[in-house]
């Protein structure tokens, strides 16, 4: 006859269980602690430094083709050196005293920014971020093939969505370019067009307004607009003066900066304010010019 099976009494089973717990526990506990970077045996010691005051300001200046922005740019106080992509500076009415690096490629530029040499400029200037953005399509094109190894003509050839992304990468090592000459202390200056478009507005109907014109997709995914209002010290608008009246509109000319977000036209700043919103005329430049760069 068998031996009779020996079971454990119901209080013996229960404590062996939270043993088991407990032991489980400890172990994943000790796995975590070995592996939070916030464990003190881990950690180092955290350091704190002052902003850098000679940091140089990044600025966007757009508007309709003609109304200034370039002269505003060459205008702005100190040695300034023009990336002239658009070729505008040695038609403009009054010769500036400005220099110009020559480029013709996007490879031209960007080689320029990260040379030596640029010690004693005080503003890079790029007229206009608009062409800046063609050179990088051309790139794009020339140098990112398709997944599939298919010929690439134009952008929408890489498939839905996917040339507008390697625009967008490309382009973002131009602002890398640009940063590492602000923390030098240059500032760093970029014109561009304009165009108008249709704004969502979730709390009442969509409206139009101004806004650079650059790269951005409806979805917002790979939007070089968009990641270069976020990567701006300044978004400022200049725009004639109009009134509209009946379906018609008035102007003697005069134009406005716009330094803060208003319906009718996309802006930012980090010095600015509302209460700079002028007139600009050619004898004010060097006084707006005080006021984006905190000289006053």
């Amino acid at each position: 006859m068998p031996p009779p099976k020996v079971t454990a009494k119901p209080a013996a089973k229960a404590a062996a269980a939270i043993a088991a717990i407990a032991k489980a526990a400890a172990a994943s506990s000790s796995t975590a602690t070995r592996r939070d970077p916030m464990n003190n045996a881990a950690r180092g010691t955290v350091t704190f430094a002052k902003p850098e005051a000679t940091a140089g300001y990044r600025t966007i200046i757009y508007g309709p083709g003609g109304i200034g922005k370039t002269t505003f740019a060459a205008n702005a106080p100190g040695k300034t050196v023009f990336f002239d992509l658009d070729e505008s500076l040695g038609r403009l009415r009054k010769n500036h005293d400005v220099e110009i690096v020559p480029v013709e490629t996007w490879d031209d530029m960007r080689e320029a920014l990260q040379a030596t040499g640029w010690d004693g400029v005080d503003n890079i200037v790029v007229d206009t971020g608009t062409k800046a953005e063609e050179l990088a399509v051309a790139w794009t094109l020339k140098n990112v093939p398709h997944e599939k190894n298919n010929i690439i003509k134009r952008i929408e050839d890489y498939g839905f969505g996917k040339g507008y992304q390697h625009v967008y990468d490309t382009f973002l090592a131009l602002l890398g370019d640009l940063d590492i000459h602000a923390r030098s202390g240059r500032n760093v200056v970029v014109t561009c067009h304009d165009c108008t478009t249709m704004v969502p507005n979730p709390h009442g109907e969509d409206y139009l307004r101004y806004e650079p014109r650059l790269q951005s997709p409806t979805s917002g995914k790979g939007s070089i607009r968009l990641r270069i209002r976020e990567w701006a010290d300044h978004l400022l608008f200049i725009g004639y003066d109009v009134v509209a009246k009946d379906k018609k509109a008035t102007g003697s000319g005069t134009r406005t900066i716009y330094p803060v977000e208003q319906a009718h036209c996309m802006a930012k700043s980090r010095t600015l304010s509302a209460d700079d919103i002028q007139e600009v005329t050619l004898e004010n430049m060097e006084e707006i010019w005080g006021k984006i760069l905190n000289r006053e």
